[in-house]
C-alpha cells in the first residue's frame, strides 16, 4: 500500500512539473513599448509640422493592433494609448510593475542640420545584468530597418536618458530615434501613415523572432 501511495504522489509531482513547465514554454513575453513625449509635450516638430508625439503614438498603437490580430507570443502594453502627458518615472514603473521582458521607447529626432538622417537606437550607459541584451536588441533593430526599410543607420549608442537608466535594472530596455523630422524626406516618410504600418511591421516581426535572446 505504501508503495503504491509513494508511485501515485510521484506521479503526481510529475504531472504537477509537466503543468508548469508547460506553462512557462507557452507563457507570454511581456514588452512596454513607450511612445515618447504627448499633450503638452509635443517633442520635435517637422519641417512640415508633423509632430513627434503624434507619429510615435501612431506607430506604438499599429503595433499593438497588429500583435493582436495575428496573436504572437508576445503581450505589449503602451506607456500611453491616447494623447496625454506621462511622467518619465511612470513610464519605467510601468515596465517594473508588469514584469517586463523588454522596454522600447519610441521617438523621432531633429537636428538643425537639415542633411541629418537615420536611424539611431540607443541603451542605458548604467550597467546592467540585463546590458548586453539590451546592445544585443539594439544592433538587432537598427540591422532590421536598414534591411526592410531601406532607413540609414547611425548605429547603436549609450546615453543616459531616465526611461532607460530606470529601467535597465529589471529588464532590457532600448530607445529608437525614428529618423529625423528635421530632414525633408524622412519627415515626409513619417508623415504617411502608410509608412507607419511598413514600421510597425519590422519592429514587431523583429520582437517575435528575437525576443527569445533576451
Amino acid at each position: 500500500m505504501k508503495k503504491w501511495l509513494k508511485n501515485v504522489s510521484f506521479v503526481i509531482l510529475l504531472l504537477k512539473s509537466c503543468i508548469l513547465l508547460g506553462q512557462d514554454l507557452n507563457a507570454k513575453k511581456v514588452i512596454v513599448i513607450d511612445p515618447g513625449h504627448g499633450g503638452k509635450d509635443s517633442g520635435a516638430i517637422g519641417v512640415n509640422g508633423i509632430q513627434e508625439k503624434d507619429v510615435v503614438l501612431n506607430i506604438a498603437n499599429v503595433i499593438l493592433k497588429l500583435n493582436d490580430e495575428l496573436d504572437t507570443p508576445l503581450d505589449i502594453y503602451l506607456t500611453r494609448y491616447t494623447d496625454t502627458l506621462i511622467s518619465l518615472s511612470d513610464r519605467s514603473k510601468l515596465a517594473k510593475t508588469l514584469k517586463a521582458d523588454l522596454f522600447v521607447s519610441l521617438h523621432c529626432n531633429h537636428s538643425d542640420n537639415s542633411n541629418a538622417r537615420g536611424i539611431e537606437v540607443y541603451v542605458s550607459k548604467k550597467q546592467s545584468a540585463y546590458s548586453r541584451t539590451s546592445v544585443w536588441f539594439a544592433f538587432q533593430l537598427q540591422a532590421a530597418l536598414n534591411l526592410e526599410l531601406g532607413f540609414e543607420s547611425r548605429g547603436a549608442k549609450f546615453a543616459n536618458f531616465q526611461v532607460l537608466r530606470e529601467t535597465i535594472a529589471y529588464c532590457s530596455s532600448v530607445l529608437v530615434e525614428l529618423g529625423f523630422l528635421s530632414n525633408w524626406d524622412e519627415g515626409e516618410y513619417l508623415e504617411n501613415k502608410g509608412n507607419h504600418i511598413k514600421l510597425s511591421k519590422s519592429i514587431l516581426e523583429l520582437l517575435v523572432t528575437k525576443i527569445r535572446g533576451l
